[in-house]
Order: structure tokens, then sequence, then C-alpha cells
């Protein structure tokens, strides 16, 4: 996390004693990554952290993920999949997925269960709604165009809070996401090329108590075992003596937050910019980009759309979440779309985009993309939702 963070009751030094009332101790937890080599955060819990009262092998909702064969581009149409609605975490349709990321869209009207990814951070796009995260650092309340960023083995609850179902994009990580390293500094402070900085950045700002005790909390944990899925994950469920939720106070640099891509400052030029300009997020062999409105290419001469392009390290994902996006008008796509230009394609405007873009100046549109380094298979809901007729779109030979 780039900046650090004191919430509640902490006292003046680390590992000393720290009293609770009735004069036992507060039982210290240190999250941190990396061995105690990287960022970390101290938490004061009332009960111990360690406390389970039983265990169990937790069988989840079953994907599978089949290369994308043919290769060829890919449109998905995730309203497609809407149905009865689901809860936050259990009800995630995957669509996309490699052993680095798995992508999965979900329309949530009801509580998650208590749930911890021991695997990678998660990173969590709201289209529509609203939504409470509630985790033992505190309550984070998200709104649509927030990114969520939920540490690994972080414990946390994901609760709609609207009159309408949350609509959610959910990017799990097999590792840690965070800003960019070229917009921080050796101290990880947000430099000022950034199109974002720590002014935008939310975070918990009160503690979240709750007394109950036998909770259960669902855990997916790194296994050698086989999975359909292929990503060597399994699941258990364990009981807690106590409520996770006690902690009274915690400082540190690792904890859930949020940044609303709204507050993303497009960088643009005289010309064409490439994508690495909309880049918000790293994550281990992946990265997120926002597309935000912003005025377009200026040089009398410009063409404001991109130009044909093949990234040949990377699979290309686009999920359109508003406005109209220009390079993509005549081919489909539409509110909640997500397109896939795999490596191995050459990708680029659809007919006519190129001509029609010349003279304008402003783009009004929204988007999140994720450009994964390793090939993206496909998942059971992407086939459920795909529009067969994309990638013919370019030949024009309906």
């Amino acid at each position: 996390m780039p900046y650090y963070r004191s919430v509640g009751e902490v006292p003046r030094k680390r590992h000393t004693q720290f009293r609770q009332p009735d004069g036992t101790l507060y039982a210290e937890e240190l999250v941190g990554q990396e061995g105690f080599s990287s960022d970390s955060s101290l938490l004061y819990h009332r009960h111990a952290p360690t406390a389970i009262v039983a265990a169990e092998e937790f069988t989840p909702p079953a994907f599978t993920r089949v290369p994308n064969l043919p290769l060829k581009p890919r449109h998905l149409r995730t309203h497609k999949l809407d149905g009865a609605g689901a809860d936050p975490v259990l009800g995630r349709q995957y669509l996309l997925a490699n052993d680095d990321v798995r992508i999965a869209y979900v329309l949530a009207d009801r509580p998650s269960p208590l749930f911890r990814d021991a695997t990678g951070d998660h990173c969590l796009y709201v289209e529509a709604g609203t939504l409470r995260v509630e985790s033992p650092f505190g309550v984070l309340d998200v709104a649509a165009g927030d990114y969520v960023i939920i540490p690994t083995s972080t414990i946390h609850r994901l609760v709609p809070t609207g009159d309408e179902p949350a609509r959610l994009l959910a990017i799990e990580a097999a590792g840690h996401v965070g800003p960019p390293k070229r917009y921080l500094s050796v101290r990880g402070q947000f430099l000022e090329h950034s199109p974002y900085c720590e002014r935008d950045v939310r975070g918990p700002d009160t503690p979240l108590l709750v007394d109950e005790t036998d909770v259960e909390v669902l855990v997916r944990h790194r296994s050698r075992a086989a999975r359909p899925d292929g990503s060597g994950t399994v699941w258990t469920r364990h009981v807690y003596a106590n409520h996770p939720f006690d902690v009274v106070g915690w400082d540190g640099h690792m904890y859930p937050w949020a940044f609303s891509i709204h507050d993303f400052e497009p960088i643009t030029g005289r010309i064409h910019q490439p994508p690495p300009v909309h880049q918000t997020f790293q994550g281990p062999n992946f990265v997120i980009c926002s597309f935000v409105p912003r005025k377009v290419d200026y040089h009398p001469g410009a063409i404001p759309v991109p130009y044909n392009h093949h990234n040949v390290d990377s699979d290309e994902m686009l999920f359109y979440t508003g406005g109209n996006y220009e390079a993509r008008r005549g081919s489909g796509i539409e509110q909640g779309s997500i397109s896939l230009h795999p490596s191995g394609f050459t990708h680029g405007p659809q007919p006519g985009a190129a001509e029609r873009s010349i003279g304008a100046e402003f783009f009004d549109e929204l988007a999140v993309m994720v450009d994964t380094f390793r090939p993206l298979d496909l998942c059971d809901a992407a086939t459920a939702c795909e529009d067969d007729a994309y990638a013919w779109t370019w030949a024009r030979r309906a």
C-alpha cells in the first residue's frame, strides 16, 4: 500500500504491552508480505486471531478452463449472465483465467460469507450499485466506478447496500496488486507524474467490532492438488472461536483500499498515446489500465483512435463500463461487454473508425483493461455469453 495509516487505538511502541480494560493483553497480529521484508500492518485483537475450533474441506462452485481455440478475438456480453442474483464471492461467474489471474463477473444482491483468499490480492471494479467491504481493518463503502484492492489473506465480507444489485468485475491475482512502480518514489510516495495520488485513495477509518462466537470463514489456499480450473487451489471452512472483526486498532501500509476510476487523471499528447499511459495497477504478469473521458490528440494530422497493433507478449481484455467507445463502433460492443484480443491476432479499430475520429477533440469512454503476459483460457461463463459474430466484424462479410 502506498502510504501509512493508523486507525483506532494502538500503543506508542510496537510489540509492547497493550492491555484491555480488564487487564489482559490485546493480541497482536502482524500481517505482512514477503516474509517480513515488505509492506505490513499490525493489528490489535480482543481475542486470539489463531483460535479456531473446527476445520473441514469446502467445495466451492466449480468452473473449468479451456484454451482459446480456435484462436480468435472474442466478445463476451456479461449482462447476458444476469440471473436471480448471488452473493459477491461464491456467485462469481468465471470468464477468463490463467495461472496468474482469474477474471469473473457477478450480479450481487446479498452478503457474501466471510472469506479469506490466501492465494493473492483481489481487485474488484464496481460497474454499478453500492457495496460495503467489511474486514478486521474496518468498513470501506464503495460505489460505481470504484476499484477496491483487498490484500492477500484479509478476512472480509462484501455486502451490497443499495436498492439494486451490485455489478462487480472481480480480478483475482496469484500475487500482489498495487500502483505501478514507475509512479512511486523509493519510499512509496506517488510522484508528480502519477495519474493519481494519496489524496485519491480511501481506506477504513474506524474499527469494526463484532461480538460473535463460532464464526465460519471460507479460505482459498494453495495446494498441489489438481482441480478442474487448473488453479492448484483448494478451499477450507474454518470455524473461529470468536468473530475476526474484533480489532480495536491497527497501523501500517497493508489494508483494503479504494480508488475511483473517476479520479484517474488521463495522460494525453499531440499524437495517439500507447496503453501504458492508462496503467493504474500492476500484478504478477499482468497490468490493469483505466480508459477515461479525456481530451484526445491535438496534432493537426492526428488520428485519435488506436492504430492496428499486435502486442506479441500479451492478451488484451477490455471491459466496457460507460460512455461510447469510438474504436469499437459497429462491432456490437455495449455496456458490460468484454473484448478479448489474444496474442497471435492483430487487432485495431473497426472499419471506418479511424476516418470518423479525425478532428475529434474529446472521447467520452470508460473502460477497464487487463493485459496478461500469459494467454487467457476461456471459462464456462465466457462460452455462455459469447457473441459469436464479433471475430468477423472487421471483414464486414455479414
